[in-house]
């Protein structure tokens, strides 16, 4: 009844083989000189190779998105640091409490741009005629004389004359 249960039979079953097994010189050879060989098939090296390029292209595409990702948050931490600035330089130099824009203040920039060439155009040297013909005088002599410049010295003189008298009617006129 129970004694079938309490005898030990080993886990192990062998089988012997009575039929011998051959294999033809060229399959041992082949399987020799592979074992014996330590670089893979052509076939195998291919593969190992398609798979380190796809995930060296996975890398390089994960680095890519964050550098990206890097530079954006670069981008967004230069343009606060500079919004701060504007508003800090805005509050300590404007007391009216109007704070500028970088655009607004451009926009001011070209205002005055244009009246300086405004000004500038006005104050000419229409207004100074003597200045003028000096400086005409001038060129038109360093034109006619390329290699003796030094003749030009009377031109040169009248020139500076002029331009003295020019500059002490401005500072009279200012004084007014």
């Amino acid at each position: 009844m129970g004694a079938g249960q309490s005898r030990s039979e080993p886990s192990e079953k062998i089988f012997r083989n009575e039929t011998p097994i051959q294999f033809s010189g060229d399959v041992v050879n082949t399987l020799a000189d592979r074992s014996a060989s330590t670089d893979p098939t052509p076939e195998r090296q291919a593969t190992i190779d398609e798979h380190i390029r796809s995930r060296i292209h996975t890398e390089l595409g994960r680095l890519r998105a964050e550098e990206e990702n890097v530079q954006a948050e670069i981008a967004r931490a230069l343009e606060k640091e500079n919004l701060d600035r504007e508003r800090g330089m805005a509050g300590a130099a404007d007391d009216a409490g109007g704070v500028k824009s970088s655009a607004a203040l451009m926009g001011d920039l070209d205002e005055i741009r244009t009246k300086v060439d405004r000004f500038k155009e006005r104050r000419g040297l229409k207004d100074m005629p003597a200045v003028k013909a000096g400086a005409d005088g001038v060129l038109a002599c360093y034109q006619k004389n390329p290699t003796t410049p030094l003749d030009c010295w009377r031109e040169v003189e009248r020139f500076k004359t002029a331009v003295s008298q020019a500059e002490r009617d401005f500072f009279k006129s200012l004084q007014y």
